[in-house]
């Protein structure tokens, strides 16, 4: 199957979703253009409080198509910008991908790939029920996270809808991603 991006979205304001684009811009070392998450160091009001001077590993985030699919036989309309999502993906499963994965969006546009989204309360104020949806535990007590991935761009350009998404494995043994 082929991987693509399906949906591309920013906002420059703090607000939970974010409207789709017809394209978006990443820049190395910084993320989104124009996002409000976009920055060298973080950007997240929580991660703000705790320590402003923390790298910005969520730069850019992406979100599987086909979770929105299981979403919806659930009884959730989700689309594309919806769960505050840079890149809507179809075709690759993000959540397996190791630490330190390489996603070629488009012609040159790369994102490496940091960790799991960490869902947060705003996710259950935006759809009643919806984060016990995407994040939950296994019988053995592990907590599963399903509200997508993080990256930083380690090499910019623009990013459509309908690009293609190349993977690059990195080198070594391969490291299970965890929130961040």
């Amino acid at each position: 199957m082929n991987s693509t991006v399906i949906a591309v979205s920013s906002n420059g304001d703090y607000s939970f979703t974010k409207p789709n684009r017809g394209s978006v811009t990443l820049l190395a070392g910084l993320g989104v253009e124009g996002d409000v998450h976009a920055g060298v160091t973080v950007k997240h009001r929580s991660r703000v409080a705790q320590d402003p001077t923390q790298p910005n590993l969520r730069q850019v985030h992406l979100i599987h198509q086909e979770l929105f699919a299981e979403l919806r036989n659930a009884g959730f309309e989700i689309r594309p910008g919806d769960l505050g999502e840079n890149i809507t993906t179809s075709g690759i499963d993000l959540l397996s991908l190791p630490v330190g994965t390489l996603l070629h969006l488009g012609g040159e546009a790369v994102v490496e790939v940091t960790g799991l989204r960490n869902p947060c309360l705003q996710i259950e104020n935006f759809q009643n029920g919806l984060l016990k949806r995407v994040v939950g535990r296994t019988d053995n007590g592990t907590v599963v996270r399903k509200a997508g991935i993080m990256g930083v761009v380690t090499a910019g350009g623009v990013v459509l809808p309908g690009d293609a998404v190349e993977m690059e494995l990195p080198d070594g043994p391969h490291r299970p991603l965890e929130r961040v």
